[in-house]
């Protein structure tokens, strides 16, 4: 089995970068192939720009969906993006690290997922949800969030969760990724934000990692999350169900 971690966090010795770690070297010793993009380290840049296309179809007026689909069709695509496409051709399971902020992944994440779900290539109007171009690969999103446990779910003050990963679950979904239940470490305050006793707080998030461990070898047990397919909507695009 090949697995691809792509990693967000811009400090190698966060609690992220620890989680990272512990997923790679769980897969390499059972024996299977990891790759991972580190993107802060890697440089990558998130942002979708004409720059980025040497071979441009339209020289007025910048549509970054035609750039990605015209590179594609012409074999033009940036080094950097065509590196993440092979990784991901080649995955079984692929891996998202990131810390919440604002609700959300980090804005180098969504970036990377703009410039790298590439139109025209890995995904059109018919290939997508369950005729997706991932079709049969897994997605596992882990997530680090400041606040505790009990401070999410719906009408409390952190947010309902499901909520604010809906949009990249769905997103994995789009692109035919089977997307697992996401890993959510609660309560991982930063650098001067420890609102608990300090060894508390390490022994609970050495459990936590324990607890991550445990967690991936148990992947294959564990049912993705259920949206719905073609068959699910009718020629309007309006729920069958």
């Amino acid at each position: 089995m090949h697995v691809h971690i792509v990693y967000a966090h811009p400090e190698p010795s966060s609690y992220n970068g620890a989680m990272a770690r512990v997923a790679r070297e769980h897969f390499m010793d059972q024996g299977c192939t990891v790759t991972m993009n580190d993107l802060y380290a890697s440089g990558f840049d998130p942002v979708e720009r004409r720059e980025h296309y040497a071979n441009r179809s339209g020289t007025e007026v910048f549509a970054a969906l035609a750039e990605q689909r015209n590179a594609w069709q012409s074999c033009t695509l940036p080094a950097e993006v065509l590196t993440e496409i092979r990784h991901l051709q080649r995955a079984d399971l692929v891996v998202l690290q990131f810390p919440l902020w604002w609700h959300g992944p980090p804005a180098i994440l969504k970036g990377w997922m703009d410039r790298v779900f590439v139109n025209g290539g890995l995904y059109t109007s018919r290939m997508r949800y369950d005729t997706g171009y991932f079709k049969g690969k897994r997605a596992l999103v882990s997530v680090t969030t400041g606040a505790p446990r009990q401070a999410f779910g719906p009408g409390c003050r952190g947010g309902d969760l499901d909520t604010m990963l809906w949009p990249l679950q769905y997103s994995l979904h789009y692109m035919g990724f089977s997307a697992l239940p996401p890993f959510v470490s609660y309560g991982v305050q930063g650098h001067g934000y420890s609102y608990e006793d300090e060894s508390r707080l390490h022994a609970r998030l050495e459990k936590n990692l324990s607890d991550w461990r445990t967690h991936l070898s148990t992947l294959e047990d564990v049912d993705p999350v259920r949206f719905p397919g073609w068959t699910d909507w009718d020629s309007d695009g309006k729920s069958l169900t």
